[in-house]
């Protein structure tokens, strides 16, 4: 996977590797605590009744599911004095990840985590930390990503009208094999209480122009029915689900990617081969808070070209590391899996049988 602005290859490796280690911890503690779970272990030796596996397995699988961070309840959230801590520092080659966990700052440098204290920051004209010691280093603080609230931007390599004119005129590739029949709904028709901010039907995306020529949201029937599950299910822990993009034609598809180049084309699809997005099967999204209305604050923004975006980045707040795998969690139970790039993003099982389409939305024909 080619870098992300503000990263490097190394440091991806190391969030994939941190992915990869941090389950297994997770289950080692789970199985050790919980006597049932624990069970399954024992089921599993010759000589030994079988009689409760299934349910015991169950169970195990549950609480493997149930932490992909350490905080297996809703975290409170932090004091601003130690909010204003959490970023990335760096020192060289070196990229040191604060996070938060129990109102307390941590480091992680090397895929090693360390205890720091609020002592070794030094906080800068607006009450943030700029820099921070470690040893007899000291990392300087890094821009990553975009500030709460701002949209991330990229310069098209050409004017946005340009791209739309030669996407239109384009064809999508021809594919072989045979699919299952497109059923596009409409996905607030199924769940009012679903929420759409969908981006590329205004300016307020990474382009900055309007992809869409309104803002709806189309799933083939099983992923709209699938989603819908989710947002009732999220109903227990205070959220809603808010859908950023759902079908997306495939001459969108081509005017992203003709205007991006390099390590940007990581974030984007290639229309050769298609996005999920453009067989109705895949979709874009976050929580808000039922109170309020307004969206939950996660590990980093959406569409945001960088390694905060990883479904594993392990930075930010322990209450937004822990939304994120609370969306995650009842996602890949209802069906869906997460793009290991952005965690935002889920495609539901079986969308390689549908096929590309390349339907624009004042043309699609919806079902109930």
């Amino acid at each position: 996977m080619a870098a992300s602005p503000g990263t490097s290859r190394g440091l991806h490796s190391r969030l994939s590797a941190w992915e990869a280690r941090t389950p297994r911890a997770c289950a080692l503690l789970i199985l050790a605590l919980h006597p049932l779970a624990g069970r399954s272990l024992v089921a599993q030796r010759p000589g030994v009744d079988s009689a409760a596996r299934p349910a015991d397995r169950r169970i195990a699988r549950e609480s493997l599911s149930l932490l992909r961070d350490t905080a297996p309840l809703k975290p409170k959230p932090p004091s601003a004095a130690v909010a204003r801590l959490v970023g990335e520092y760096s020192s060289g080659a070196d990229t040191l990840i604060v996070l938060e966990r129990s109102d307390k700052p941590y480091g992680i440098l090397r895929d090693r985590e360390t205890a720091l204290s609020p002592v070794q920051f030094t906080p800068d004209d607006a009450a943030r930390a700029r820099s921070v010691r470690l040893g007899t280093r000291t990392f300087g603080r890094s821009a990553v990503g975009t500030e709460e609230g701002v949209t991330f931007r990229v310069t098209p390599l050409r004017p946005v009208d340009d791209l739309r004119r030669e996407a239109l005129a384009s064809v999508p590739p021809a594919e072989s094999g045979s699919f299952r029949t497109s059923n596009l709904v409409e996905v607030v028709a199924l769940e009012p209480g679903i929420h759409l901010d969908i981006r590329y039907a205004s300016a307020n995306n990474f382009l900055g122009a309007p992809m869409y020529s309104s803002a709806r949201a189309f799933l083939q029937a099983p992923a709209a029915r699938a989603l819908v599950r989710v947002h009732r299910a999220l109903a227990a822990y205070g959220y809603g689900l808010l859908i950023h993009d759902a079908y997306r034609p495939w001459y969108v598809t081509r005017m992203f990617w003709d205007a991006t180049s390099g390590a940007d084309h990581e974030f984007v699809a290639n229309p050769s081969t298609g996005s999920r997005h453009n067989r109705g099967a895949a979709v874009d999204l976050t929580m808000y808070d039922r109170q309020s209305g307004r969206a939950v604050r996660m590990t980093g923004g959406y569409d945001e070209f960088s390694h905060r975006s990883y479904a594993a980045y392990p930075g930010g707040t322990a209450l937004e590391r822990w939304r994120r795998d609370l969306l995650r969690r009842e996602m890949e139970t209802a069906g869906f899996t997460v793009n290991p790039s952005e965690w935002w993003h889920f495609d539901y099982d079986g969308w390689k049988e549908y096929p590309l389409l390349n339907v624009r939305f004042e043309q699609v024909r919806v079902s109930r």
